[in-house]
């Protein structure tokens, strides 16, 4: 890895770091020197970090030119929250006819289904009810099981199809806050999030726009 991903890696991982650099509040020969000890490099190397600190605190004040229209979307974005939710994995397999009557069976009890088909997997994401359903149907082709789990979904203005790096930016307060995503997937103006119960309170404040 050459000094210039090395700099931009430590950076990346230190959240707190990269904020500051952000804001130009960075003594760049210190943390040239922080980094060069940290990462275990050579001191020959530290005008090529000071260099690589430079270019990518230009890249982060270009990027972050970005946050204020996704801000702007985000306040018109409304918060919906569903608990008591699974995920289960299956194997890809011939099962049309068992997903169809899945399907049928939950829309029945007014429940929801969310199936998102892999290569090699099928994906279901539904209501912790629907898990002996779910066994009935499949239960020689469930790989995995994840319950008590929490979903997110946000529901933006059709404004959404026309700001860059939506996405991005929410991952990127996820993993700020260590909060794994389960789960993920779109549809036009919703996006959703599959988290663990335990990080529910965690995830509304970061989403509290």
């Amino acid at each position: 890895m050459n000094l210039t991903k090395i700099t931009e890696q430590y950076i990346l991982e230190h959240s707190s770091i990269k904020d500051s650099l952000k804001k130009g509040l960075i003594n760049y020969s210190k943390l040239a020197r922080q980094i060069i000890n940290d990462a275990e490099l050579k001191k020959k190397d530290f005008d090529a970090v000071l260099v690589a600190l430079r270019r990518l605190e230009r890249k982060l004040k270009k990027k972050q030119s970005f946050e204020k229209p996704i801000k702007e979307l985000l306040k018109n974005t409304k918060l919906e929250i569903k608990n008591k939710m699974m995920v289960c994995i299956l194997e890809k397999s011939k099962f049309h006819d068992s997903m169809i009557e899945l399907q049928k069976e939950i829309k029945t009890l007014s429940g929801e289904i969310h199936i998102i088909e892999g290569v090699q997997a099928i994906t279901l994401i539904t209501s912790q009810e629907f898990e002996k359903m779910i066994d009935k149907y499949f239960k020689n082709k469930i790989i995995k099981k994840t319950t008590e789990l929490i979903e997110i979904i946000l529901r933006s203005p059709e404004s959404l199809e026309e700001v860059p790096g939506v996405m991005g930016y929410l991952y990127s307060l996820f993993s700020e806050q260590e909060i794994n995503i389960v789960e993920t997937m779109s549809c036009w103006t919703d996006t959703i999030f599959v988290i663990k119960e335990k990080n529910l309170e965690k995830t509304i404040r970061l989403l509290s726009f």
